[in-house]
Order: structure tokens, then sequence, then C-alpha cells
């Protein structure tokens, strides 16, 4: 079984990520193992999905938008984290460069969407702020008629998402 994930970088109240991982570990308590998460290694719900699936037994399939990535991550702790978490990868696939870093990211979460059984999303419901945002990766996962597990980081909730 193969799991994605999409979802925000930051959240106004950032204890709300203790509520995301806990919903985390309901998820992948559930999964029949063996099993792969699938990710991008974004800061934020990407990566605490990373940490999950590993501490679960589960194993990783990251997805690199582009090559150099990397230093869209802060030097320091973030970039460090990132290579962590990318070291512990069974599978990584770098993907081309498209034409602006929006695209890429897109291209990567509909790379995910293809290749996994179901999406979870870590999303406030409102509109991306830019292409490639985790509403995008949403809508484009309920066309291709995927499960979407959604976790509302603000209010709390877990819903699934029907297809369109």
């Amino acid at each position: 079984m193969k799991i994605g994930i999409t979802g925000h970088q930051k959240l106004e109240d950032s204890t709300n990520w203790n509520w995301v991982k806990l919903e985390f570990n309901k998820i992948l308590a559930q999964c029949p193992k063996p099993f792969t998460g699938v990710t991008s290694l974004a800061i934020g719900a990407d990566q605490l999905f990373a940490e999950a699936v590993l501490e679960h037994g589960g194993s990783l399939a990251v997805i690199i938008p582009f090559n150099e990535y990397e230093f869209k991550f802060s030097e320091g702790y973030e970039r460090q984290k990132y290579h962590c978490l990318l070291d512990k990868a069974t599978t990584v696939n770098i993907l081309p460069q498209m034409a602006s870093d929006e695209e890429s990211y897109f291209e990567a979460g509909k790379k995910i969407v293809g290749i996994v059984d179901f999406i979870v999303a870590v999303w406030d419901g409102k509109p991306s702020r830019g292409l490639g945002g985790t509403a995008d990766v949403v809508k484009y996962a309920k066309q291709c008629q995927k499960k979407v597990v959604y976790l509302n980081p603000i209010v709390c909730t877990v819903d699934e998402l029907a297809d369109t």
C-alpha cells in the first residue's frame, strides 16, 4: 500500500501540529504492512508525515520537484532535517524542472497522486496561494478518483472527500 501526503508548510497556531501528528498515527496504525509513504519532504505536513511513516515501520518514497530543491530550504535546521529524511528514503525520484517552481511543485503533487492508493491532505480548505498548493493537489486527486483523507488543522476535523 502507498499513501501520499499533501499539506501546509506552516500553521498559524503551531500547536495544531500535535493534533496532525496524532491523526497521522491513527491513519498509519490502520495501514496494512508493508506500506510506503510518498512525499516531497517539504517542511510542515510532508516532513511530519515522513517521520510518522518511519515510526510506524513504513518506507519512504520521495518525489523531488526539481534538481537543487534542497536550496529552497533555509540553511541550518530546515535543510538538515530535509537531508536526514531524504537519507532514509527507499526510493528518490527527481523530476525535470518545469517552467516555474510552482509548476514543478504541482507536477510533483500529481506524480504522488498517480502512484498512491490514497492521499492525506493537511489543508485548511482554502484555495492555493499559488499553483501546486494543497488545494490544487486535492482537486487533482479527486479528479483522479483517489481517496482523500482530509485533515483540517484549523478546526481539527477529519473527513474523507468524495470524488468529483
